[in-house]
């Protein structure tokens, strides 16, 4: 069975049967590589939490459960393809009757959960960061999706949604499953495509520009965009940015973008391009996080205690968090009272507090964001603004 490399997004809970899995659900996080020869060991390393987890699972299960529960487990790890093609980070999640198969741009700590229910919270701290963004590479014969931030970028699958969106849109039929690469032809292509694949004149359809990118817009929005929740820059010849900002429908969409041709240059090249556009706004909200902390907390409405804001989160206070990037601080918060139990984090039962206090604080409505210590208006590794 060949493994296709799902990404990970903001909507990613979604896929988890969170509230219907069956005990025990396991969790397995791996750090990858993405080039040769680093990616020679991570099978290896893959097998050896394999052989972890079968000792857990050892404790509540007979060895003909271990087996069955362990199988998709056992065939990710033969499936060379994908260990060809990973990225940083993997994150694994199985109950009885569901496997799921998660690959990060960032990576993550090497970690096997076995529990009543699934553990999330490295997914979330890698959603939570601040700098991510998405790239519409668009021109008139193709289509093409990258995600990353400054230190990388990746291409990633269109959404089967988004062909289907603008083939309704346009009264046309797409021919390939995916819309990178599907080229318009024309007498222009750059004017006047239709499909590719249909010499006969008589079939061609005229396509304006504006309803051409209305619906690339539109799909995107609702495919992509909302579903992560990121940043979207427009790569694209100079002449289309303006249309495409005036009808793409996409909120997400900010007005910098890459004037240049997406096939025009290479993925490392677009990288640069996207952070020069996208750096900027980047520093400024960060900026702007710091001094919303700072009057908050001379308006007596903010706090960088951990205890302070433990008892605001959990009183439904907190209107945003700020979490530094590299800190940790071992113990969790106690579900039924909201207080603070310390530990190590070597013991299994023993999580981040701040993790934990960043679940609770989205459980009651409130924001959370990860930032690089340099940019921390506190000290503490947190900074939270009240609403009240």
């Amino acid at each position: 069975m060949n493994h296709s490399l799902t990404f990970l997004t903001r909507d990613f809970a979604s896929a988890l049967p969170l509230a219907d899995a069956q005990p025990p659900c396991i969790s397995l996080f791996q750090p990858c590589h993405r080039h040769y020869p680093g990616n020679l060991e991570d099978p290896i390393r893959f097998r050896n939490l394999v052989k972890e987890l079968e000792q857990t699972l050892g404790q509540s299960l007979s060895a003909a459960e271990i087996s069955n529960r362990l199988a998709p487990f056992n065939e990710l790890a033969e499936d060379v393809p994908f260990w060809n093609h990973t990225l940083d980070g993997l994150a694994v999640f199985s109950a009885p009757g569901f496997f799921e198969v998660l690959v990060t741009q960032r990576p993550v700590s090497e970690l096997v959960v076995v529990a009543d229910s699934f553990h999330t919270k490295p997914l979330r701290r890698l959603l939570q960061t601040t700098d991510r963004f998405q790239v519409l590479g668009l021109s008139r014969r193709a289509i093409r999706l990258f995600e990353g931030n400054r230190d990388v970028l990746d291409e990633i699958d269109l959404a089967p949604g988004v062909q289907q969106a603008i083939g309704s849109e346009l009264g046309v039929l797409m021919l390939e499953p995916s819309l990178a690469g599907a080229a318009y032809t024309g007498t222009d292509p750059e004017t006047n495509p239709v499909m590719s694949g249909q010499p006969d004149k008589s079939v061609e359809i005229g396509i304006d520009s504006g309803r051409f990118f209305r619906a690339v817009g539109k799909a995107i929005y609702e495919h992509h965009s909302q579903p992560s929740g990121l940043p979207l820059i427009l790569a694209a010849l100079p002449e289309h940015h303006a249309l495409f900002h005036q009808v793409g429908q996409n909120p997400f969409l900010i007005e910098e973008g890459i004037k240049i041709h997406p096939d025009a240059t290479s993925i490392d090249d677009l990288r640069e391009r996207a952070w020069e556009a996208f750096g900027p706004r980047y520093q400024a909200r960060l900026a702007a996080l710091g001094q919303d902390f700072s009057l908050a907390r001379a308006k007596g409405l903010g706090s960088d205690s951990l205890e302070q804001v433990a008892e605001a989160a959990w009183n439904g206070r907190v209107d945003s968090l700020l979490i530094e990037a590299e800190r940790q601080f071992p113990g969790h918060l106690d579900d039924s009272t909201g207080k603070i139990l310390r530990g190590e984090l070597s013991d299994p039962e023993i999580d981040d507090l701040l993790d934990d206090l960043a679940d609770l604080v989205e459980s009651k409505g409130g924001k959370v964001m990860v930032v690089p210590g340099a940019s921390m208006p506190s000290q503490t590794g947190l900074a939270a603004v009240f609403r009240f």
